[in-house]
């Protein structure tokens, strides 16, 4: 378990490093160099524009790469999908901007993100398939929590690589040539990831399932579309809440309240580091709890927190914005701490795959691609941004409606160590 969890833990963490690296240039370089004929503020809308078509692309991910998991096995899945990912990122780092060869440059960057929420729409569903499926029942929220680590992870070494550049460079060169350099990393780092894949088994539950699904998608649309929306649903306020935090307070602080981005990114990056460091344990509490009761809460502290986070974060004052980043990084992870054991475990094994990360990266689209476009909307006027702390609120309040319609999932009956009972199994 030690080994898969690593592995799994990796894989995902280069993958988001690729998907999170894009939402940093995006913030701070992305508009001005490929969508320079726009005002500011355009320019910045245009980039999340190409930032959320990354989240456009993850349900059609999962659906592919589903399919081969559901028939083909998980460990397939792991594999292709970091290929995809790190070479479409490489990729946006070799993108002539707009001043070279015009409008085909937007429209290469569009393309290339495109694939990168395609690749990143399988990673999840084999990663965290592969260490639920081989966990016991009664630690499997919190072997699961690994995979879910990786987004930590991930942010933190490209944002990490972001802080090193705009720390080393003047602004000029890293407009030029410094924002590409974390975009080239993201070969290297794939290589490693599909090196620590290598030696992964395929897990006992896909061998013993029996007759793989026909056409899975098919399977999830006909028998689970409810259980679908409920989890896109729900999953959306963690969404929203993370990329609030990660992408769009890094554009208003640095563009509207004049605080340098390097200030911006230590603040981003010590709260989703504490968050990394939470994720097992908030884990262990849904495998003590259960997963839906630590859902709920985490939900509601979201909708509680939003309007205190967005007041901290008009302060610009570096400790008022991290404790604001702080108290909305550990809501989320109430949440997203024991998703990867809950998902899973709401399918049956001859779809998981597909329905698990088709909700999940559904969810994605709901409260990832539209936030950052929405929230720089709501912030055009003068004076805090309530606008973004309202809506943030009101899509805390349907998620939290619809965890409420999910059932729990943990295995009801734990065995005691020694007493040779078994688990119940969690409901399909």
């Amino acid at each position: 378990m030690v080994r898969l969890a690593a592995a799994s833990l990796a894989g995902t963490a280069i993958e988001f490093y690729d998907f999170f690296v894009y939402g940093t240039a995006a913030a701070l370089v992305l508009g001005p160099l490929f969508f320079p004929t726009f005002s500011a503020l355009a320019g910045t809308l245009a980039a999340f524009g190409t930032f959320g078509a990354g989240f456009l692309a993850r349900p059609l991910g999962s659906v592919v790469f589903g399919h081969i998991g559901d028939r083909y096995g998980r460990r397939p899945v792991m594999f292709a999908s970091l290929t995809l990912t790190g070479l479409a990122t490489v990729a946006v780092g070799c993108v002539p901007p707009y001043a070279t060869i015009g409008v085909t440059a937007p429209v290469l960057l569009l393309l290339l993100r495109f694939l990168q929420g395609l690749g990143l729409g399988g990673e999840w569903g084999g990663a965290v398939l592969l260490t639920a499926e081989h966990a016991p029942a009664h630690r499997r929220a919190l072997w699961a929590s690994f995979p879910q680590i990786g987004p930590s992870t991930g942010f933190l070494l490209a944002n990490g690589v972001v802080l090193a550049l705009s720390a080393g460079l003047t602004d000029a060169e890293f407009r030029d040539w410094g924002w590409r350099v974390p975009f080239w990393g993201a070969g290297l780092l794939a290589l490693t990831g599909l090196l620590l894949r290598t030696s992964l088994a395929e897990t006992p539950q896909f061998h013993e399932m029996g007759e793989p699904a026909r056409l899975p998608v098919l399977e999830v649309a006909r028998g689970h579309w409810r259980l679908v929306l409920l989890t896109a649903g729900a999953l959306a306020i963690g969404y929203a809440v993370f990329y609030t935090v990660s992408t769009w307070s890094l554009a208003y602080a640095t563009e509207r309240l004049g605080v340098h981005r390097t200030v911006m990114l230590v603040c981003i990056m010590a709260a989703v580091a504490v968050m990394g460091v939470l994720t097992p344990f908030a884990a262990l509490l849904g495998d003590r709890y259960g997963r839906r009761p630590l859902c709920l809460a985490g939900c509601a502290a979201t909708v509680v927190w939003m309007f205190p986070m967005v007041a901290l974060l008009a302060t610009a004052e570096p400790l008022l914005m991290f404790a604001g980043f702080l108290g909305a990084m550990l809501a989320f992870i109430l949440m997203f701490a024991v998703i990867a054991a809950y998902l899973p475990e709401l399918y049956e094994p001859r779809v998981r795959c597909t329905g698990a990360a088709v909700g999940y990266n559904l969810g994605g689209v709901l409260g990832g691609a539209l936030t950052p476009i929405v929230a720089t909307a709501l912030s055009r006027g003068d004076g805090t941004p309530w606008g973004v702390a309202g809506y943030l609120t009101g899509v805390g309040l349907l998620s939290l409606g619809c965890f409420a319609l999910l059932p729990e999932t943990r295995p009801a009956a734990v065995a005691e160590p020694g007493s040779g009972a078994e688990p119940e199994a969690a409901p399909a």
